[in-house]
């Protein structure tokens, strides 16, 4: 997985899987989905990112562990 915020045009890009976008569907205004050609979510987009995200450029990462 990857994130990529691009200043130039303030989109946040969530890539799940480096397969070929088949489809791109908008979720909400400014929000899209993109899927392979099995129908399976590889990314999704936050245009206007800085508007919606307090920081686009910061990144947490969190494991939740799994108690047994």
């Amino acid at each position: 997985m990857r994130v990529v915020y691009d200043r130039e045009t303030d989109t946040l890009s969530l890539i799940l899987s480096e397969d070929e976008v088949a489809e791109s569907d908008e979720l909400r205004e400014g929000i899209i989905i993109d899927f392979n050609s099995e129908g399976q979510v590889v990314a999704v987009e936050i245009l206007d990112a800085s508007k919606n995200i307090k920081d686009p450029t910061a990144i947490s990462y969190e494991l939740k562990e799994r108690i047994a």
